[in-house]
């Protein structure tokens, strides 16, 4: 078997880097000035020339303090950002699950599992199946046609990581959503960690 039977994600030099405005005064005054003065600007590097292989289902720990880059890590690996530099290789589907993306908000928790399952390639039919399944895990089921901008962070989390659960991706991204849930939900996760469900998946926790 090659190489890619074996390799969930390739990164290889992958650098980012964000390039943030010094000048935090938003006043007509201040803009009329910064026409004729550019704001000055400051590169934050996010990530530095990143190599790494992470198998077919392996679960990874991403730890370290705020502002290390394990967010911006994971959103670059799941292509929300670009890299500067490096390429990166992904074999299988991946969904990326945080409070901040996966889901739209303006989209009732109906509509963002269907969304979410298109995006992983599922038919309409497909969803149908695990539609309920999916809404009983995360208990919105009072909450269905409910835009999910009203729901607590908590709701969210739980909606979010009962999608990647149940949809079906071959590498999950979730960033924090456990940080948020009560401690019913999060003897839930450990469940699924726990069962032969995660066999075969590449599980990248932040």
């Amino acid at each position: 078997m090659t190489m890619e039977n074996y390799t969930a994600i390739i990164a290889k030099d992958i650098s980012k880097t964000f390039h943030i405005s010094e000048d935090s005064h938003n006043t007509v005054k201040h803009r009329l000035f910064n026409l004729f003065n550019p704001t000055k600007r400051k590169d934050v590097a996010a990530l530095k020339m990143t190599s790494f292989e992470i198998k077919k289902g392996e679960c990874i720990g991403l730890i370290g303090r705020n502002g290390c880059g394990k967010t911006t890590l994971t959103k670059v690996l799941a292509g929300v950002y670009p890299t500067d530099t490096g390429y990166i290789k992904i074999n299988g589907s991946t969904m990326l699950m945080n409070l901040g993306v996966g889901m739209s908000h303006e989209l009732t928790a109906r509509e963002n599992v269907y969304v979410c399952g298109s995006v992983l390639g599922l038919k309409i039919k497909e969803v149908d199946v695990l539609f309920d399944k999916i809404i009983e895990f995360a208990e919105v089921q009072d909450f269905v046609d409910t835009k999910i901008k009203f729901f607590s962070s908590g709701m969210h989390a739980r909606l979010a990581f009962s999608i990647a659960v149940n949809a079906g991706a071959d590498i999950m991204f979730l960033d924090e959503i456990f940080s948020v849930g009560d401690m019913k939900f999060q003897e839930k996760a450990i469940k699924v960690f726990e069962s032969s469900w995660v066999q075969g998946k590449t599980v990248i926790l932040v």
